[in-house]
């Protein structure tokens, strides 16, 4: 889920969907230092989106920030880039740091680790780049009738194009955000790190050093505590205040009510934080309920996209001619060449790798091929790519097709949500380019790039990090990993097999689900109904992940009101920094615990 599409509201502007700038002769576009910067940047927000996505479930886009970082510092040097040149670094990053999502690392890959299965890292390399490839080229025949003859907004796609032709107006101001970014960015590295040897740092034991006032006893029980984590201090920032108020008050129904009935009727006897008889094992169950209803409550009530990505589908005519620099255009050679060895790739490493089927694989790519013209749609109408709810869809399908495997319920489910991460991103960074006169075929080569390079630097991160860390644990909760697991369990033994009083749960939770999917289509009142998906997250995640989202909603409140120029120039950049910063030394972090160096050498 991407932090842009649920800031649509923010992103808007007020540029029509025209071309809005027009390059010179010549002007230079595809140039190796604009898909180093851009691949190198988006690389980085992979990672940080791998540490904050075990935490959280939710992953952050990576175009503003790569053309902000890379803008700046060739200006710093004293060697700007053209438009179109910082159009391709937004490219290649956007690329690049979605491979966090479409390479299943947040979601579907750890859900089966979570089952113990395993798998080689080459394996997973193969299957992740020809599934990501498949989505770029999904995207790519839609370009001229969804940007080019409908013009649908992509608020996202023209927010990236209005900040590059900024910057480019005011390099100062550019200079100035990256400057910012990198500060806090430091600030929160320095502090994750000195956490690492000195816990009370990030996580001040209060009911420890107050033992005399017992409600912060039981406070801490149910994971009330004090949590200064900079990267989610960063997410409360951006993500509004009508989500981090939904998780908020997800973490006192659940952590504050529902946890201590569910121990004290005996649903859940045992140890608050156990997944095998405690609270948090009940607990997950109404939150992968709310999660998944609203999800597809929301595919539901879109029926209007549905049956107009269907009728382009049938309607849409090869008109292409028509547009000048048609010469720039994709190929159609290239086109069918990608989607066939993509598919070719897919098929053969995942029936070897997973034992699935190849028909089923086939299916699966068949259903990410239209899920994926659906989640491009979405994106161009709301901002909004339904990525979870798109894999939802198809582990229902393949629960009726391949009833008893959890690994091909999970895996085509990968396939799906893989395809439309990389179609939806693909899209909009297409919508930028035709806003800034850019080159859709220059701009393939870029997305290609920016894949290989996000691969190379996520692939090696989630394996640190998931060998220093074990999934599911306070350190990485992996919420969505969760969903994922929970739902493939459910299809494969039933409402039976859950804990007492849970299927009850599920139904009612699965009911708010969809009434809240319902009542956020009612405008007038969209910006106070809570976000589903939000409330679950927060059954599964510790309370106090939820509590640190709220103190950063709060500090920038306070900033909105004391300088609100200063928020609108500098809130993107700080708020990122503090992200980035704590995700890189997540890495750090993670290798000194394998290494075994932490707290205990100092006797703490």
């Amino acid at each position: 889920m991407s932090i842009e599409g649920d800031n649509a509201d923010v992103l808007e502007t007020s540029a029509t969907s025209d071309q809005l700038y027009f390059p010179e002769s010549g002007e230079l576009q595809l140039t190796i230092r604009s898909i180093l910067a851009g691949s190198v940047v988006g690389g980085v927000v992979a990672c940080t989106n791998i540490y904050i996505g075990l935490k959280i479930g939710w992953t952050f886009g990576a175009s503003i920030t790569s053309a902000v970082i890379a803008y700046a510092l060739f200006s710093v040097f004293k060697s700007k880039l053209s438009v179109l040149e910082t159009n391709t670094v937004q490219t290649a990053g956007s690329a690049a740091g979605y491979m966090s999502s479409a390479a299943g690392l947040v979601a579907p890959i750890p859900a089966l680790m979570l089952l113990g299965i395993e798998f080689h890292w080459f394996h997973l390399l193969l299957w992740t780049i020809s599934a990501a490839f498949l989505g770029v080229f999904f995207a790519i025949p839609l370009r001229h009738q969804m940007v080019v003859t409908e013009k649908l907004r992509f608020p996202s796609g023209t927010a990236t194009a209005e900040t590059i032709l900024a910057m480019n107006s005011n390099a100062g101001e550019a200079t100035s955000k990256a400057w910012v970014l990198l500060i806090f960015g430091v600030i929160a590295g320095a502090l994750s790190l000195a956490a690492h040897f000195i816990p009370a740092f990030e996580s001040p034991p209060l009911h420890e050093w107050f033992p005399g006032i017992a409600w912060l006893g039981v406070l801490a029980t149910w994971g009330f505590t004090v949590y200064l984590g900079p990267s989610l201090l960063g997410a409360g920032f951006l993500i509004g205040p009508r989500v981090v108020l939904s998780l908020l008050a997800g973490a006192i129904i659940s952590w504050g009510i529902l946890g201590p009935i569910a121990q004290e009727q005996g649903w859940a006897p045992g140890k608050v934080m156990s997944y095998a008889d405690g609270p948090r094992g009940w607990l997950l169950w109404p939150g992968v309920a709310l999660m998944v209803s609203e999800a597809l409550g929301a595919l539901l009530l879109s029926w209007k996209t549905f049956f107009n990505a269907f009728k382009m589908i049938f309607e849409a005519k090869n008109d292409l001619d028509t547009e000048p620099n048609r010469s720039e255009n994709v190929p159609l050679s290239w086109c069918i060449g990608g989607l066939t060895l993509g598919t070719i790739l897919t098929t053969v490493i995942t029936s070897t790798m997973f034992g699935i089927a190849w028909y089923l694989v086939l299916i699966a790519i068949f259903l990410s091929a239209i899920l994926s013209i659906v989640a491009c749609r979405s994106v161009g109408e709301t901002d909004i790519n339904p990525i979870g709810g798109m894999g939802k869809v198809t582990q229902l399908v393949f629960g009726g097709l391949a009833p008893g495997s959890l690994t091909t319920n999970l895996m085509t489910a990968a396939i799906t949500s893989a395809g439309a991460s990389q179609a939806g991103d693909m899209i909009t960074d297409l919508k930028t380019g035709h806003l800034l006169g850019a080159s859709p075929k220059k701009q393939l080569i870029a997305q290609l790039c920016g894949i290989v390079f996000g691969i190379i630097f996520c692939l090696p991160v989630y394996y640190v990090f998931t060998k220093a860390y074990k999934l599911g644990s306070e350190q990485m909760p992996a919420p969505a990993a969760m969903a994922w697991k929970a739902m493939a369990e459910v299809l494969n033994e039933g409402f039976s097999a859950l804990p007492a009083m849970a299927p009850q749960a599920i139904v009612i939770a699965a009911v708010i689900g969809f009434l809240l999917a319902c009542l956020g289509r009612i405008k007038s009142i969209k910006s106070f109904v809570p976000s589903g998906l939000a409330l679950g997250i927060a059954f599964i995640i510790p309370a106090h992940f939820s509590l640190v989202m709220f103190y950063g909603m709060l500090i920038w409140l306070i900033w909105l009101a004391v300088a609100p120029k200063q928020v609108e120039r500098y809130n993107f950049a700080l708020s990122s920094g503090l992200i980035a910063g704590e995700g890189l030394m997540g890495i750090v972090k993670a290798v000194l615990t394998i290494l075994e160096i932490d707290h205990t050498i100092f006797g703490l």
